[in-house]
Parts: C-alpha cells; sequence; structure tokens
C-alpha cells in the first residue's frame, strides 16, 4: 500500500504521481459525514420525512402485533414465529421506504404532475371562481387577475395553482396575450 493513495469512491488503486495534485483533498470532502449526499438524500433521511413515515406506519405495526398476539393466545402460535413475523413486517416498511419517501416530503416538488399549462373546460360560468374540468377531473378555479368572466364550456388554460384551486383563464385571452 505504500506509495499508493486508496479511491475509495471506485475502490481503485491510483498512483499518487498519476493522481491530480487536488485528487486527495477532494476525496477527503467527499467522505466527510454529509457531504457525499445530494440534496435529494438529504431530504430524504431528513428527520421530518423519516419521522412523518414511520409515525404512519406505526399504528399498522401495531395493529399487526396485536393480530399475530392473539394469533398465538387462541391458535398457539409459537413466541418466535409471532416476533419474526413482526420483525419481517417492519423490515418490510424500511425497504418500501427509498421508493415512497417522496410522498412523505412536504418539500419534493411536484412539478412532474403540475397542471400549470393545462387545458380544461369551465363547467359553469366563472365570473371570479367556479369549476373548471381538468385532465377528466373537476377543479375548483379562479380567475387570473385581470381576466374576463368565462362562460360554461368555455376552453380554459390553467395559469398556475394554489393548493388545490387551479387559476384560470379563458384560452381565447391566453392567445391574445
Amino acid at each position: 500500500m505504500d506509495g499508493f493513495w486508496r479511491d475509495t469512491s471506485t475502490e481503485s488503486m491510483i498512483c499518487p504521481r498519476l493522481a491530480p495534485p487536488e485528487m486527495p483533498k477532494l476525496a477527503a470532502t467527499m467522505h466527510r459525514a454529509g457531504n457525499n449526499l445530494d440534496a435529494a438524500e438529504r431530504r430524504m433521511w431528513s428527520a421530518s420525512v423519516l419521522g412523518k413515515y414511520w409515525a404512519l406506519q406505526l399504528p399498522e405495526a401495531a395493529l399487526v402485533v396485536v393480530i399475530l398476539l392473539l394469533l398465538q393466545a387462541w391458535l398457539g402460535f409459537p413466541t418466535w414465529l409471532t416476533w419474526s413475523l413482526v420483525g419481517l413486517w417492519v423490515t418490510k416498511d424500511a425497504a418500501f421506504y427509498p421508493f415512497v419517501w417522496r410522498s412523505y416530503d412536504p418539500g419534493y416538488p411536484a412539478t412532474l404532475h403540475s397542471l400549470d399549462g393545462e387545458h380544461g373546460v369551465a363547467t359553469e360560468r366563472l365570473d371570479r371562481s367556479g369549476y373548471v374540468r381538468v385532465r377528466g377531473e373537476l377543479w375548483r378555479a379562479e380567475l387570473d387577475r385581470g381576466a374576463r368572466p368565462v362562460d360554461k364550456d368555455e376552453p380554459v388554460q390553467v395559469q398556475a395553482t394554489r393548493g388545490l384551486t387551479v387559476i384560470v383563464a379563458a384560452v381565447a385571452d391566453v392567445r391574445e396575450s
């Protein structure tokens, strides 16, 4: 090992004469706690996301424990089997976490499912607010600032979303501006 620097990110050996001088500093920086995680991974392991996930898993796990303890009492399940099944249940929750954590992160950008720019149809006359159908779903809608009233069955375009309310304008008005 003497005369070589070990690059732990690729598990390869690099001769120091061939490695750029900043590589050891870069590797040391990358392997300090927390610096090797990107922003999404930091959010994934944040206390708020983890706490919300496990808080919502606890009632389910508690129900499984109660059911298994009742089965143990009534059917004579061995104790080791009961607690092994509980362990498997918790392991299942831990294994699924990397796939579902985004659902528990309030700061995760929902731009993939954004309605901005989508077209819809007013289901009633919109003077200030009312309902529109966008992507086959009924949404509460408010008119964009300065937008003219929209008649029933007139096409609209979503300008923005605010909670569960879409901000819309008539398609004809959007094309003109």
